[in-house]
């Protein structure tokens, strides 16, 4: 008998260091773990800022190709206004040239008649060479006013003609930058709606985690997008302090935030949005004069814990609604019960 527990403490002693290198070996691929975890998370905020800095690029581009876009237009405005005016001096040069013409015509009629009437007597004839010698200076002078008219529409068919070139290359330029807009829009666009999607991703696994922790209670619901608490749960009837059971409530509640918050990249910009609601029966007292500000402290009672319980002020926001917003139509006790309520929403700020 004496001998059996000698044994058994020689048993134990040679089974210890192959447990203690077990563990030994088993906390170093738990720190390797750790390790490969924040290499990881590193990496991932790295490549989340340049995401970042792409979207602020893209962004100067559209501004950049904004303002080229209407300075073109102005442009465009101005060379069609010019063309409008080249047009109207044509027109009238046309005008003036057609008159011209005219009256060289009517000048040629009169000068035939003066030949033909040059027999009827010498005076007669000499008074028809002065006439005819005065109305060929005028057919001059107006010849040399069509051949200066002509030169002038030829010189505005040329600007007419490089006005058009203009307009065209113009509209070119227009349809490219428009094209680049868009494609730099529909890119903006689709960052953006990576940005929701990932809040959203968060946003669910919140309100997953909440769901965990509080259970099916019927005084608290998680509806679409929202939290909501029924004021009961929270409050006293007429009251903004938050009762001590109530606080035990939104211990859990910030607990999970804060987990989550943990995780979610800096560049995602949300808060936690706090809105409170009462039911239709009007309320007046001299610390709430009416429904609106009864709300209103109610939310503000909940943000206040919330900064107390570590959640940065910067991601709270506070908002009352009185009773403008019932999710329950009537005046039964039910429909007064659901619309008495704090809402809590994880949005984009």
């Amino acid at each position: 008998m004496a001998l059996q527990p000698r044994n058994s403490r020689r048993s134990s002693i040679d089974i210890w260091p192959g447990f203690v290198d077990a563990l030994s070996q088993l906390l170093m691929v738990i720190i390797f773990i750790l390790l490969v975890f924040t290499v990881g998370q590193f990496y991932l905020s790295d490549a989340l800022s340049g995401r970042d800095q792409a979207l602020k690029k893209l962004q100067h581009q559209i501004d950049d190709l904004a303002d080229l876009l209407a300075l073109e237009r102005r442009s465009n405005s101005e060379l069609r206004a010019n063309a409008a005016a080249s047009e109207a001096r044509l027109k009238a040069s046309l005008a003036e040239r057609d008159r011209l013409q005219a009256q060289i015509a009517d000048l040629t009629a009169k000068e035939q008649a003066a030949e033909q009437q040059g027999a009827a007597g010498v005076a007669r004839a000499e008074q028809a060479e002065q006439a005819l010698a005065a109305e060929k200076a005028i057919s001059r002078d107006a010849l040399a006013k069509v051949d200066a008219l002509n030169q002038a529409i030829a010189a505005l068919r040329d600007q007419l003609s490089q006005i058009a070139a203009a307009l065209d290359a113009s509209k070119a330029k227009v349809k490219q930058q428009e094209a680049q807009i868009v494609d730099l829009g529909k890119r903006l666009n689709l960052a953006l709606a990576n940005k929701v999607q990932e809040l959203a991703r968060y946003r669910s696994e919140f309100f997953g985690r909440l769901r965990q922790i509080l259970g099916n209670r019927p005084d608290i619901r998680i509806v679409g997008d929202r939290f909501v608490f029924q004021s009961e749960v929270l409050f006293a009837p007429g009251s903004a302090e938050l009762t001590d059971p109530a606080k035990k409530e939104l211990d859990q509640v910030f607990a999970a935030l804060k987990q989550i918050a943990a995780e979610i990249p800096p560049d995602l910009h949300w808060i936690l949005q706090v809105e409170g609601h009462t039911d239709s029966r009007p309320i007046h007292t001299a610390q709430f004069p009416s429904n609106w500000e009864l709300s209103a402290a109610r939310a503000i009672s909940v943000v206040r814990y919330a900064i107390a319980a570590g959640i940065p002020p910067q991601r709270l926001a506070a908002q009352g609604f009185g009773d403008k917003q019932p999710i329950a139509q009537g005046d039964t006790p039910e429909a007064y019960r659901l619309n008495r309520r704090i809402e809590l929403k994880l949005t984009e700020r």
